[in-house]
């Protein structure tokens, strides 16, 4: 026990032995509001000393009951709350000596200022070792999403220059999914349902809906027929599901605007400037998409590229 503790103790023991004259009177007022349980100190009230057979005073059983509180681990709680009682104390005249009990209870307010202080401090003293443990996490985790888009960064770059479709095919989906876990969305990788008709490419988890991935990497731009089976896909998926279409290099100029006529405006548009705007660390994965879902909920339109967030951010 430290200083603090010692002297907490021994102004607990002072405090019990002075404050009231009658033991059970005392452990009424002050044991049982500091919550002690009447299991701990009931047997030892009335215990006799065992070289005189005396009753044992108020003072020889204090020691005693905080022994067995400190075995119960709950010791430093306990003088804490004595203290406290202590500190309010105001019915002097239970006492035998009033004089001496109201120097118990000043000596009681004086060492729970000098505790509060203490323990305001020590509080402080948490909050900046916890806000320092954040900061430092949050430097290791920018540093993380650095190297490991970087990273991705060059295997985009390097799937550019790829002759093999069915390479960039299969690697660009891997390159997703790894960009998703990078930034901390739940990610399931490509999977098939309804009795294996159908084969989803993937998916990921954004503030509780779910958006079903298909990934395209083609010389041809996309037309409205390619985007028709997510399409089917998200409308036999629950209510809050919706879909990202990722074609490298873009689509029709007829795509939008066919999306928009669709009554369910659940397909989002991502091309591969988009993509690389978010691997070489312009924008944010997180704040980027939701902006492409609020341009498509509040705009109808399913295409925000790159250039126009950038704007908007400055």
């Amino acid at each position: 026990m430290d200083d603090l503790g010692t002297e907490g103790r021994r102004l607990a023991i002072e405090i019990i032995a002075t404050l009231v004259h009658i033991k059970s009177t005392m452990a009424e007022l002050i044991l049982k509001p500091a919550g002690i349980s009447a299991d701990v100190y009931r047997p030892l009230l009335y215990k006799r000393d065992e070289s005189s057979g005396r009753m044992m005073s108020k003072r020889q059983i204090a020691p005693l009951i905080l022994d067995v509180v400190t075995q119960s681990g709950a010791c430093d709680a306990s003088v804490r709350m004595i203290i406290e009682v202590a500190a309010q104390w105001s019915s002097f005249h239970l006492a035998n000596d009033e004089y001496a009990a109201r120097a118990t209870v000043q000596k009681a307010r004086e060492l729970l200022g000098t505790i509060e202080v203490m323990e305001a401090r020590e509080a402080k003293q948490r909050e900046l070792a916890r806000k320092e443990e954040l900061a430092r996490m949050e430097r290791e985790r920018a540093e993380l999403i650095k190297k490991q888009s970087e990273l991705l960064l060059m295997m985009f770059d390097d799937l550019a220059v790829s002759d093999d479709p069915h390479r960039r095919g299969y690697l660009l989906q891997d390159l997703l999914n790894r960009l998703f876990d990078l930034h901390q969305l739940p990610v399931t990788k490509s999977f098939t349902r309804n009795e294996g008709g159908e084969q989803i490419d993937g998916a990921f988890r954004m503030e509780g809906w779910h958006y079903l991935v298909e990934c395209r990497w083609r010389k041809k731009l996309d037309d409205i027929r390619n985007l028709d089976g997510l399409q089917g896909q998200v409308g036999r998926s629950g209510k809050q599901a919706m879909g990202l279409y990722l074609s490298i290099n873009g689509w029709s100029d007829n795509v939008p605007s066919l999306l928009k006529q669709n009554p369910d405006k659940n397909i989002v548009l991502m091309d591969g400037y988009d993509l690389r705007t978010v691997l070489s660390r312009q924008a944010d994965l997180q704040e980027f998409f939701l902006a492409k879902v609020t341009h498509l909920n509040l705009k109808s339109e399913p295409f925000l590229s790159a250039k126009v967030f950038m704007d908007i951010l400055e």
